[in-house]
């Protein structure tokens, strides 16, 4: 009998090591290590996923909170493109495509998400390719057709952008420290600040242009450089230079009609109001005045002046006071010496009178004198 239950154990134990890797696990005890670890691969093949740049995707609005999606077939085709990224799976590796999608929605990796507009809006031929709101669909499974799949954990930041946050704190204080650099370094700055707003206007302007004449000639939309307003875009996309087919409806002649007048008409008020060379000479004039300003300011120049300007204080302890009987005692003194000079002016002319009434008598005298001799 002992030996029956022990083959019996023995029978148990390899029918539960005979269960295939892909498949469940009907056993509920089984280890928490196995099933963490289980997790960890689908988490990993999912980061993994998501950083790859042939993985099509976009980003968009799901109940106020934006969030990184891609669509099913696009899954699909990257899958079946890169299959080297299922070795990521170790024993799953040979799901399907579908398998390893439900997986990443039973597991919260993913959620499926579905257009909110779903008529085709007036003027258009059909839907948006990448809608920009999503809501939360019924049905959680894997599907290619029309389906969207939003990315539900938090994208790692490389360490770069790491870096690259914490230097954001040092050129805000460089920047506040502008006023204090030499002259030299503030015109380089200058010139290079106004160099790089100079480029983007131009571009922004040219490609409008292009844009415009296109669209009133040809009845075509093309927008050269077309990401380079675009929120979330990669530096590849930023810098790419020819547009995208154009999916949209041609426009009637009425509506390039319109907007053809409508550039005449703008074109014509603007070189109508455009001003004369006295007015540019002077709001010249008045933008150097302010660049000087900004690059000849110094704070040596600025205590010099505030230590020039700053009033006497005769007693500090009593500001509103001090005033007053400053302004006063200042007054009382130059009162005292406005009378001292006037006593003083006084004097002296009493002092002149004096003695020429002294010499007068002491004339008067003398030719007495002389009279009563002669006599």
């Amino acid at each position: 009998m002992k030996k029956s239950g022990g083959a019996e154990k023995k029978r148990v134990r390899r029918t539960s090591a005979a269960i295939p890797n892909g498949g469940r696990d009907p056993n509920p005890d089984t280890p928490p290590r196995k099933q963490a670890a289980k997790r960890d691969v689908f988490q990993v093949f999912a980061e993994k996923v998501r950083d790859h740049k042939d993985l099509e995707s976009r980003w968009a609005v799901l109940q106020e909170t934006r969030v990184e999606y891609f669509r099913g077939k696009d899954f699909v085709n990257f899958l079946k493109n890169h299959p080297e990224l299922k070795d990521i799976l170790g024993s799953d590796q040979n799901l399907e495509v579908e398998d390893i999608g439900n997986a990443l929605l039973r597991k919260k990796l993913l959620i499926r998400c579905d257009r909110v507009v779903k008529t085709v809006r007036p003027g258009k031929k059909k839907l948006s390719t990448w809608p920009a709101h999503l809501e939360i669909y019924h049905e959680h499974v894997f599907s290619d057709n029309d389906a969207f799949f939003a990315w539900t954990f938090e994208k790692r930041h490389p360490l770069w952008q790491t870096l690259l946050s914490f230097s954001w704190p040092v050129l805000t204080l460089a920047i506040c420290l502008f006023p204090v650099y030499p002259h030299q370094v503030k015109i380089l700055i200058l010139y290079s600040c106004a160099g790089v707003l100079l480029l983007i206007l131009s571009l922004l302007f040219v490609r409008a242009v292009i844009f415009g004449a296109l669209y009133i000639i040809l009845g075509k939309r093309i927008w050269f450089f077309p990401n380079i307003l675009a929120e979330e875009a990669t530096l590849g996309e930023l810098f790419r230079f020819w547009p995208k087919k154009d999916e949209e409806e041609r426009p009637k002649w009425t509506t390039r009609l319109f907007y053809a007048t409508v550039a005449v008409v703008v074109i014509l008020l603007l070189r109508h109001h455009a001003p004369d060379e006295a007015a540019r000479a002077r709001y010249q004039k008045r933008v150097f005045n302010i660049i000087d300003d900004v690059i000849e300011w110094s704070p040596r120049l600025a205590l010099s002046g505030m230590m020039e300007k700053q009033p006497t204080v005769v007693n500090a302890t009593e500001p509103n006071q001090n005033f007053t009987d400053g302004g006063k005692s200042s007054s009382d003194t130059a009162g005292a010496e406005a009378s001292e000079e006037q006593s003083g002016d006084l004097g002296e002319n009493i002092e002149d009178s004096d003695a020429f009434q002294q010499s007068e008598n002491i004339e008067d005298s003398d030719v007495s004198e002389e009279r009563d001799d002669h006599i």
